[in-house]
């Protein structure tokens, strides 16, 4: 599939970025090459493959569960707060 400027207007709407104008033909040919490798992807036969099927023998290996050390870093910050009280800061209101 060829990337044009078309849909690479379009992609910039969807996305909500713009790309600059000197930058649309590179954008535009590194799109086009992820393209490409996707349909190779697509060439290759997956039927005889499990939907589980790993490369690891025996599976994903699990980390140790263990527990860690409470987090600080909330109580650490609000320290230098001018006001803080249960975790949250406290600011005067804006809306009356």
């Amino acid at each position: 599939m060829q990337i044009d400027n078309t849909l690479l207007e379009k992609l910039e709407k969807l996305s909500h970025l713009r790309i600059a104008d000197e930058k649309k033909e590179e954008v535009m040919g590194q799109l086009t090459e992820i393209l490409g490798y996707i349909e190779n992807l697509n060439e290759l036969n997956t039927d005889a493959l499990s939907p589980a099927f790993s490369t690891l023998e025996g599976g994903t290996p699990l980390r140790e569960d263990i527990p860690r050390e409470p987090d600080t870093v909330a109580q650490e910050i609000l320290a230098h707060a001018p006001q803080a009280e249960d975790d949250f800061f406290i600011v005067p209101a804006i809306i009356e």
